[in-house]
C-alpha cells in the first residue's frame, strides 16, 4: 500500500536524522503511524496542529480535548498526551526534583514559559504538592474562554486528577495586554469557590501577553486568608482598570500615555 511505504520512508528518515529532521506536523504523523496502523495520518496530523497550534499544543492537551477532533480515538489521544508525561518525566529524573515555585517570580516564568508563542488563549491549571512543587502542567481550555463555560469545573478536575494541594491559574491574552477582564475576574472568583470546597488552594492567577506577565495577588486583585478551617481565598468584585493601568505602567509593564495638545 502507498502509505505503508510512506511510512516506511518517514521511519528510515527518523533513524537516519533524528527529530530535527522533521516539521511538527511530520512529528506527529510520525507518533500516529503506531497508534493508527491502517490509515493515512498526514491530514490527521494537520488537523490536530490547526486545531491545537502547535506541537507542544497538542502534546499538552487533555485526551477528552484531543477526541473532539474527527479522527481521534482513545487509543490515540492516550499515546500522544503520553509523550508529554514522559518528557516531564525524564526531566524530574534529571534535575532530581520537581521544579519549585517559590515565589511570584517564579511562577511568572513558569506561567510565560508554558505561554511562550501561543497565538490563541489558553489557559492552564499548573497543579502543586504540599511542598509547592509542580507536579502537573494542565491544559483546560483553549480559544476563546468566553466560548467554555464549562472550564471552571475542568479547572477542578484538573486539581482532582492530578491530587494538587494547591494549584496556580495562567491563561494568556495573544495580541491583548495584561490588563483583566472582569470576565476573568468572575471566573477566578467561580474557580476559587470550586477549589474551596475541595480543601485545595487557589496560589494565584497569572495573565501572560506580549512576554509579560500580571498576578492577580501582586495586583491585589486575590488574596489569601489564612485561618484554622484552612485557606480562604478573596477575588475582587472589579477590576479597576485605571488603577491596574496605572500600576502596569509604573512597574514598566505598561508604555506611559502621552498627553500631547496642538499649539
Amino acid at each position: 500500500m502507498e502509505h505503508e511505504g510512506h511510512r516506511q520512508r518517514m521511519r528510515e528518515r527518523y533513524r537516519a536524522q533524528g527529530l530535527d529532521a522533521f516539521a511538527p506536523h511530520e512529528i506527529l504523523e510520525l507518533i500516529l503511524f503506531y497508534a493508527i496502523p491502517q490509515r493515512n495520518v498526514n491530514p490527521l496530523a494537520h488537523s490536530l496542529m490547526q486545531q491545537f497550534g502547535s506541537l507542544h499544543g497538542v502534546l499538552d492537551a487533555a485526551p477528552e480535548q484531543l477526541m473532539q477532533v474527527p479522527g481521534v480515538g482513545e487509543y490515540a489521544a492516550t499515546l500522544l498526551t503520553l509523550f508529554s508525561q514522559v518528557s516531564k518525566q525524564v526531566e524530574i529524573s534529571r534535575a532530581g526534583r520537581l521544579e519549585l515555585i517559590r515565589n511570584r517570580e517564579d511562577a511568572e516564568q513558569h506561567c510565560k514559559r508554558l505561554l511562550a508563542g501561543c497565538n490563541r488563549e489558553r489557559f492552564y491549571v499548573v497543579c502543586m504538592n504540599g511542598q509547592m512543587e509542580v507536579i502537573a502542567d494542565a491544559l483546560v481550555a483553549q480559544g476563546s474562554l468566553t466560548e467554555v463555560p464549562a472550564y471552571p469545573r475542568l479547572v477542578v478536575q484538573a486539581a482532582l486528577n492530578h491530587n494538587a494541594h494547591s494549584v496556580l491559574l495562567c491563561h494568556n491574552h495573544p495580541g491583548g495586554t495584561l490588563v483583566p477582564s472582569q470576565a476573568d475576574l468572575d471566573a477566578t472568583a467561580t474557580i476559587a469557590g470550586l477549589l474551596q470546597g475541595m480543601e485545595v488552594v487557589l496560589a494565584d492567577h497569572i495573565i501572560v501577553a506580549q512576554g509579560q506577565a500580571l498576578s492577580m495577588v501582586s495586583f491585589q486583585l486575590m488574596a489569601q486568608d489564612a485561618r484554622a478551617g484552612g485557606v480562604t481565598t478573596r477575588v475582587a468584585s472589579s477590576v479597576g482598570e485605571v488603577r491596574i493601568k496605572a500600576e502596569l505602567q509604573k512597574r514598566g509593564l505598561l508604555p506611559q500615555t502621552k498627553n500631547t495638545e496642538e499649539i
